[in-house]
């Protein structure tokens, strides 16, 4: 039989007696002995792996002291992983102030105006040679394609607009009688703006030229113009363009083609004067119904674009422009009025075709607009 010492001391017999022949009580003492020498040798097993138990732990707790205080004392805590709170994050630099808002466009005064507008026939540049006549006193030329007086009432929410046909024959001041558009030639804006003074008996506020080339960089930079063609017909100007009834989309050379064309009219100059109308409601609509001209912002930048194209009176700077924009914010282009100024028929002067105006009917335009009663003649 083993046991945890080794094999038990040969020599015991089936009586339990010893090899030396030790009697009963001998043997008795014996395996006592032995029985307390196998549990003091258990004890001290016990105890040995009590004494390693406790010298591990012992180590372990050392080396968690030794790790903790190494730590800085603000980063001691019983987790050694940072939580998302304590992980240090990158300086974010705070977002730029936000642009002043642009200063607001003083309101218009609450007074009615007249604006000539005038379309030079020029291919070269209107402006330079109005500038040249201006300061030289030579004639250029350029006439007057298109002649339109403005009349903007007091409250800005219509206008009235009256053609003057170019080949009509007046008083020209400082020069005598010829075709009103030959006033552009001879004087300059200065000059065709006396005339349209003279002949109507009004004050003329402002005065904008445009010429050809002037015009259809202006459609062009409004990207194009819905126009509504009365009849269709075709051009026989440049491209040969072809209008269709209804709305058509024009970029800058048909727009100045539908302007500009005379002979595929049975009438000639006076559907021309009406489509040179029906353009300019176009582009007003276009202005008011994109909204360029509620924001103050977008009123600047189209003077800016427009001062490219526009020669004006030496009194009418962009601010003036500005102004006089954005106080159409309101304006309702279906309640534009319209009209052709009266003529008194046809005939030839100087070997020139001509018409000739009829006065008394130019007197009671003259006074509507000075009386504000020019909802009378010119009607949407």
């Amino acid at each position: 039989m083993s046991t945890p010492d080794g094999p038990e001391p040969s020599g015991t017999g089936p009586s339990g007696a010893d090899s030396h022949g030790a009697g009963p009580s001998g043997s008795r003492s014996h395996g006592l002995a032995w029985v307390a020498h196998g549990r003091r040798r258990w004890i001290a097993a016990l105890l040995a792996l009590a004494l390693v138990a406790v010298a591990v732990v012992a180590i372990v707790n050392l080396n968690r002291a030794g790790s903790t205080e190494a730590q800085p004392a603000g980063t001691q805590s019983a987790s050694q992983t940072p939580t998302p709170s304590e992980t240090p994050s990158e300086t974010t630099p705070p977002p730029p102030p936000p642009p002043p808002p642009p200063p607001p466009i003083p309101e218009l005064g609450a007074a009615a105006m007249n604006v000539l507008v005038i379309g030079s026939d020029s291919r070269e540049n209107a402006r330079d040679a109005a500038a040249h006549t201006a300061a030289t006193g030579e004639p250029m030329d350029h006439r007057s394609d298109t002649l339109m007086v403005v009349h903007v009432p007091a409250d800005r929410h219509t206008l009235y607009v009256i053609s003057i046909m170019r080949d009509l024959w007046v008083d020209i001041p400082g020069f005598g009688g010829g075709k009103i558009n030959a006033a552009l030639q001879y004087g300059g804006i200065d000059m065709t703006t006396q005339t349209v003074q003279q002949l109507l008996g009004i004050t003329i506020d402002h005065t904008l030229m445009l010429d050809f080339n002037g015009f259809k960089a202006l459609t062009d930079g409004l990207g194009g113009i819905d126009v509504n063609v009365p009849f269709a017909f075709q051009s026989t100007i440049e491209t040969n363009h072809v209008f269709a009834q209804g709305i058509n989309h024009l970029d800058g050379q048909a727009a100045l083609e539908f302007s500009r064309e005379r002979y595929a009219f049975g009438d000639g100059d006076f559907q021309r004067v009406q489509n040179q109308r029906i353009m300019l409601r176009a582009i007003l609509a276009r202005l008011t119904g994109g909204g360029a001209l509620t924001d103050v912002t977008a009123v600047r930048s189209l003077v800016d674009f427009a001062s490219c194209c526009l020669t004006v009176d030496k009194g009418f700077d962009p601010v003036q422009a500005a102004i006089l924009a954005y106080s159409l914010r309101n304006l309702d282009t279906n309640a534009i009025g319209t009209m052709t100024l009266p003529t008194a028929g046809s005939g030839f002067v100087a070997g020139q075709s001509v018409l000739f105006p009829d006065y008394g009917g130019i007197n009671a335009v003259g006074a509507a607009l000075r009386e504000g009663r020019i909802a009378d003649f010119a009607v949407p």
